[in-house]
């Protein structure tokens, strides 16, 4: 998806009526010069007539667009009541690329359900901010680090003052180009002005670089997440690798808690990709195919039929695969399987945490099987963790996630999470390995040591050679007293201490219900919110939470 071109919003729609109104008058201007028939064959009356009407029909589509668009932009101004039900998508754009992408954001929230509303933001003021349950704010960053122009009032006259948002919930994406020295600069800005009055994060910041798909698709994946329609379709269809899942193993067998699995993928043949550790798998999940089979059955379609989609060419149980099915409105006695292929909508993507490293020769994943209200498998996860079989491809994209990146070898490495957001500190340990740095503590934390202590060969083992320096574990079903793992970092107050001022960076992966959150504020009671603010943006403190 690229940006639209510079102007977009209501004085661009302002300055297109402008234009046709003097391309008019020049086109009257013209006409009066010409003394006689101005063409060889002047046109008959009665096509003169078709073609006023056919002017007067346009100029009244134009004059309605501009209309409509006009009250659209304006619907939310300072004076109108706010909405507390409601989920407020709110822009700051200097082309329109934040408008376009809050009207899709808003769009995906309306279809799963969410009340909306959508606003700019110089149309907020303080008081109304205050009000304001949940918010997701949709910001660019223009010129060398500054904030779009139309909402530079509300930089001086809301975020130039102090504000209680301690009821806010909110979400950032912000918008930027990395060829600048301040990328995103804004984006962080506001983001940090919430945070400092209280307002909590919904998830952390997404950066986006000139339009990027992937991030674009993390933030929709997040929308998924808090409204609750995971079903939803990606803006952007991503393009999928052919990967080989060569490894699956239950780690957690007869744990009370949901299954979790190892699972090793392999690339394509010939291919050597390249990630980081810290960087996100984007995956392409599958119906089952014996539901794909019965689903034809009942519209009496071949599976085998060769249909195009997405500009290639497939069998028709494959495209069904991978798509959410057309509804029975769109299925009749008269379908074919290229119409049927053609009413179908790609499966929305799934992220996960990679938790090895290019040198280990397979991507690997920690999965847990999620499972729905009515006892079947949850849609990404069913298909890696029951569905797919040794030896199935695997449609995988790798998405690079700097924002989760670990800092240089000479620098000490706090790594905090739970259940299978040990995959991404993993990948951290096995990098930092590699590097010959072993400045790590690790403090981690799940239900059961006898079942749900992951990967424990090598974290012990990595405890006994001395990579990793310090290894604490909270088993919460165990009776430990420290029940969960922001508990027992409260208990090292004085170790934590000493390893922030030897400059150690703070790394936390996991649940965002309860762990994140918890951890964060165990974090401001021990250092005090000035020194987590300065961590934050010193970027010595990163999360990649779910």
């Amino acid at each position: 998806m690229s940006p639209p071109p510079a102007g977009s919003g209501l004085r661009a729609r302002a300055g297109n009526g402008i234009a046709l109104l003097a391309l008019a008058a020049a086109g009257g201007l013209m006409a009066s010069w010409q003394g006689g028939d101005w063409w060889l064959a002047t046109p008959a009356t009665s096509r003169w007539a078709a073609a006023g009407v056919a002017l007067l029909a346009y100029v009244g589509l134009t004059a309605g667009w501009l209309w409509f668009a006009h009250r659209r932009d304006r619907a939310m101004l300072p004076g109108d009541a706010v909405s507390h039900d409601a989920t407020w998508v709110v822009h700051a754009s200097q082309t329109g690329f934040a408008l376009e992408l809050a009207d899709l954001t808003a769009a995906s929230l309306h279809t799963a359900g969410m009340p909306v509303q959508r606003a700019a933001l110089e149309h907020l003021d303080g008081e109304r901010l205050a009000a304001i349950r949940q918010a997701l704010f949709i910001v660019s960053t223009t010129g060398e680090g500054d904030p779009p122009d139309p909402a530079l009032g509300f930089v001086r006259s809301v975020m130039g003052k102090s504000a209680t948002l301690a009821n806010l919930r909110y979400a950032v994406l912000a918008l930027g180009d990395r060829e600048y020295q301040h990328f995103c600069a804004f984006g962080h800005q506001l983001d940090d002005w919430l945070r400092r009055h209280a307002a909590q994060p919904l998830f952390d910041l997404v950066e986006v670089d000139n339009a990027d798909d992937g991030a674009l698709r993390h933030w929709q994946h997040h929308l998924g997440q808090i409204s609750g329609g995971t079903d939803l379709p990606d803006w952007d269809a991503p393009r999928y690798s052919n990967w080989t899942l060569v490894e699956r193993l239950e780690l957690n067998p007869g744990s009370i808690g949901g299954s979790a699995f190892h699972l090793a993928l392999a690339p394509p043949s010939g291919t050597a990709p390249d990630w980081t550790a810290g960087d996100i798998v984007e995956i392409g999940p599958r119906h089952a195919r014996a539901d794909v089979d019965a689903f034809l059955a009942s519209r009496g379609l071949p599976p085998e039929a060769r249909v195009t989609w997405q500009d290639e060419t497939f069998t028709l149980a494959d495209v069904i695969a991978r798509s959410q099915w057309p509804s029975a409105t769109l299925t009749s006695p008269d379908t074919t399987p290229q119409s049927l292929a053609d009413a179908a909508l790609p499966l929305p993507h799934r992220e996960y945490s990679i938790a090895s490293i290019p040198t280990d020769g397979t991507l690997q994943l920690l999965v847990r099987l999620m499972m729905r209200d009515d006892g079947s498998p949850g849609l990404g996860s069913g298909w890696l963790c029951q569905r797919a079989a040794l030896g199935d491809g695997i449609a995988l994209r790798i998405r690079r996630n700097p924002n989760f990146h670990a800092p240089s070898a000479n620098v000490p490495m706090i790594l905090i999470g739970n259940g299978t957001g040990l995959a991404g500190l993993r990948a951290h340990l096995r990098a930092r390995s590699h590097a010959g740095a072993h400045r790590n503590w690790l403090l981690f934390g799940e239900r059961q040591r006898a079942h749900d202590y992951f990967h424990r060969d090598e974290l012990e083992r990595w405890q006994a050679d001395g990579h990793l320096e310090r290894l604490d574990l909270v088993f919460s079903r165990d009776g430990d007293p420290h029940r969960y793992v922001q508990h027992a970092l409260r208990a090292h107050t004085e170790t934590l201490r000493d390893w922030i001022g030897a400059g150690a960076a703070l790394y936390v992966c996991g649940s965002l219900e309860g762990m994140a959150p918890g951890v964060d504020q165990v974090l401001r009671d021990m250092l005090g919110d000035a020194q987590v603010e300065d961590l934050l943006t010193a970027g010595r403190y990163r999360r990649d939470v779910y």
